[in-house]
C-alpha cells in the first residue's frame, strides 16, 4: 500500500508536521527536481518563502543510481567512504563523475536562481525539503551549504527514508519524517505517482512562489474550511477525474478544460491554477479522457465529447452544496479552448467567463457566434498561426471578447516569464467576472 498518492500530498502532510513553525523566520528549500513540489506545498502551509538548493548526486558510474556522494553549489563535496569502499571506484573515476555533475550543477543554478532574488537565510532557520531520501549524500551536502549561505538552524524534512540513515545525520540541526522505514525499498516505492519532475515545472513553481501574497478575501484561510480533494464525476459510461480546489463553501470555480490530451497533471494548468487560487478563485482540473480514450488521437479533436464532459461536470459542481451557489468560469488550452466555448454555447449553460490560452476557439466553429460569456483569448507573439486562428474566432463571437498577445511566447508558453503572464492575465479576466464586486483585482482593459 503506497504511503503518498504524490508529491504533493507528501508535501501538504509535512507542512502539517511542521505547522509550529508557520511565522516564524524560516525558508523552504526543495532540492531540484523531485523535491520542489515537495517543499512548495510545505511552503504554502506555512506560509513561508520557497527557494532551492541545488545539489547533484555522485553515482557510481557503473550504478548511476547508486549514491557515493553528492556536490552542492558554493564547492561543497560530501562522500560516501562505504559505498566507495564497497564499489571500488578509484579516485580518478570519483573525479571524472564529479567533473560533469558539477557542470550540470553550474547550468541548473544559472537556470533556477538567474532573474530571482535569492532568499536570505541569514540568522535564519532553513528548512530542506527533498521528496526522500536513499543514501542521504545529496542532503548531507544541501545542509552544509544553508550552513554556508548563513541559516543559524537548518532542519531537514522529508517524507520517508531508511531509519538507519536518519539516525546517521549529524548536519541538520533537527530531521522530520513522516516515515521512518526500517525495511526500506526505494523513495519511489512509497508513492502512487512518483511521476518525474522536469525542470520546466520547478521553474513554474519557483515563478508561483515568488508572486506577491495573496490578497485577504471575505473566504478566509483555505486550511480554515477550504477543500483540497480528488473527485470523480459521472458521465454516462465512464467517470471523470478531478482535482478540486475550493477555498470556502459558495466561492467561484475555474474549470479546467485541458488540450492535446493532457490532463489534469498537466504542469503548465497546475501554475495557471494556483495563480487563480491566490486570487481567491477555486478550481476543478479534470481528465476529459479516460486512459484508454487518450491513446485513440481523434478523441482530442473530438470538441462535441470534449464539451459534453465539461458541461457534465458544471453541472455536477450545481449538484453539491459547497459550490452550486458559485459561479463558474471555463479555461481552456490548446483544444480545450474550443471545447470550452462550444460548451459555453449551449442555451442553459451557466458560464459567467471563459478565458483561452493558447487555444483553438476557432474548433468551436459555428457555435461561436452563440456564446455570451466574457471570452479573454490569449496567444503568444511568435506563435503566428494560432494568433491568426484566434484572430477570425474573435471576429465571428458576439460575446465581449478581448485579445492579449504575450510578447515573445511560443505556443507552450515556454519562455521565461511568459506563462506567469498569461496566469496573471486570467486571474484578472476571472476575478472581474466571477468574483463578487469590488473583490476582484481589476480587469484587463482596466490596467
Amino acid at each position: 500500500m503506497f504511503e503518498f498518492l504524490d508529491r504533493a500530498d507528501a508535501g501538504r502532510r509535512l507542512g502539517q508536521r511542521l505547522v509550529g513553525l508557520r511565522g516564524q523566520d524560516v525558508v523552504v528549500l526543495g532540492l531540484p527536481r523531485g523535491g520542489v513540489p515537495v517543499a512548495l506545498e510545505v511552503a504554502k502551509v506555512l506560509a513561508a518563502p520557497l527557494d532551492v538548493i541545488v545539489v547533484r548526486k555522485l553515482g557510481v558510474p557503473f550504478q548511476p543510481e547508486v549514491a557515493m556522494g553528492a556536490i552542492g553549489e558554493g564547492d561543497t563535496r560530501v562522500l560516501d567512504p562505504r559505498v566507495g569502499a564497497l564499489s571500488g571506484v578509484s579516485e580518478g573515476d570519483l573525479q571524472k563523475v564529479e567533473l560533469k555533475e558539477r557542470g550540470i550543477l553550474e547550468s541548473q543554478v544559472a537556470r533556477y536562481h538567474g532573474g530571482r532574488t535569492r532568499s536570505d537565510l541569514n540568522g535564519g532557520t532553513a528548512i530542506i525539503v527533498d521528496d526522500g531520501l536513499a543514501t542521504g549524500s545529496t542532503a548531507r551536502a544541501a545542509c552544509q551549504v544553508a550552513r554556508q549561505l548563513g541559516a543559524a538552524r537548518v532542519i531537514l524534512a522529508v517524507p520517508v527514508a531508511p531509519a538507519r540513515v536518519l539516525a546517521s545525520l549529524t548536519e541538520p540541526d533537527d530531521v522530520e519524517c513522516l516515515v521512518p522505514a526500517r525495511m526500506f525499498h526505494s523513495v519511489g516505492y512509497y508513492y502512487r505517482d512518483f511521476s518525474p519532475t522536469g525542470d520546466e515545472e520547478v521553474m513554474q513553481m519557483l515563478d508561483a512562489a515568488h508572486r506577491p501574497p495573496r490578497r485577504p478575501t471575505a473566504a478566509g484561510p483555505l486550511e480554515a474550511e477550504g477543500v483540497e480533494e480528488d473527485v470523480d464525476i459521472p458521465c454516462e459510461a465512464i467517470r471523470l477525474s478531478g482535482s478540486l480546489h475550493l477555498p470556502s463553501p459558495g466561492r467561484p470555480v475555474v474549470v479546467f478544460a485541458h488540450g492535446s490530451g493532457s490532463g489534469r497533471h498537466s504542469p503548465r494548468n497546475r501554475y495557471v491554477a494556483s495563480v487563480l487560487q491566490d486570487a481567491g478563485l477555486g478550481t476543478l482540473l479534470l481528465d476529459l479522457l479516460t486512459p484508454d480514450e487518450e491513446v485513440v488521437r481523434a478523441n482530442v479533436f473530438n470538441i462535441a465529447l470534449l464539451a459534453g464532459r465539461l458541461t457534465t461536470a458544471s453541472k455536477w459542481l450545481g449538484t453539491r452544496q459547497d459550490t452550486s451557489s458559485g459561479r463558474v468560469g471555463y479555461f481552456g488550452a490548446s483544444t480545450g479552448a474550443g471545447a470550452a466555448l462550444w460548451a459555453a454555447a449551449e442555451t442553459d449553460a451557466q458560464v459567467a467567463a471563459v478565458v483561452s490560452r493558447g487555444g483553438r476557439p476557432d474548433l468551436a466553429g459555428s457555435r461561436l457566434a452563440a456564446v455570451r460569456a466574457p471570452t479573454l483569448l490569449i496567444v503568444g507573439g511568435a506563435d503566428t498561426q494560432v494568433l491568426a486562428l484566434n484572430r477570425q474566432a474573435m471576429d465571428r463571437m458576439q460575446a465581449p471578447t478581448r485579445l492579449e498577445v504575450v510578447p515573445g511566447a511560443t505556443h507552450l508558453f515556454e519562455e521565461p516569464g511568459t506563462l506567469a503572464r498569461a496566469a496573471t492575465l486570467a486571474a484578472d479576466w476571472f476575478a472581474q467576472y466571477l468574483l463578487p464586486s469590488g473583490e476582484g483585482r481589476r480587469a484587463p482593459d482596466q490596467q
